[in-house]
């Protein structure tokens, strides 16, 4: 009989905390140069970016924003610029879909 292990690690973020540069890494699986490069590229916004990057603090749409362009850069191998590129337009669609649903009689 073979037995299989897997082990499950998980970051808790509600609305009213704020991730730190290592623990937004962590929770992406990946580097906080990476989170840096998102930083750059506009993907997501720290609160303090005057201040050194171990310092940063992100909210949790970031995480949502990050895991995205995670899974972009997986499935499509594509960079953060294209990744970018494609999270500002899936922005803008939401926004206008919203705004049409917000003209529309009722």
């Amino acid at each position: 009989m073979v037995t299989i292990k897997h082990s499950i690690s998980a970051t808790v973020v509600d609305d009213g905390g704020a991730l730190g540069v290592i623990e937004l890494a962590h929770a992406c699986g990946a580097g906080t140069e990476w989170v840096a490069q998102l930083v750059e590229v506009g993907v997501i916004e720290a609160d303090d970016i005057e201040g050194p990057a171990r310092q940063w603090r992100f909210r949790s749409g970031a995480l949502r924003c990050a895991l995205q362009a995670r899974r972009l850069q997986r499935d499509f191998d594509i960079g953060l610029d294209a990744a970018a590129l494609i999270i500002d337009l899936e922005r803008e669609v939401r926004r206008l879909k919203a705004l049409v649903q917000a003209q529309r009689p009722r």
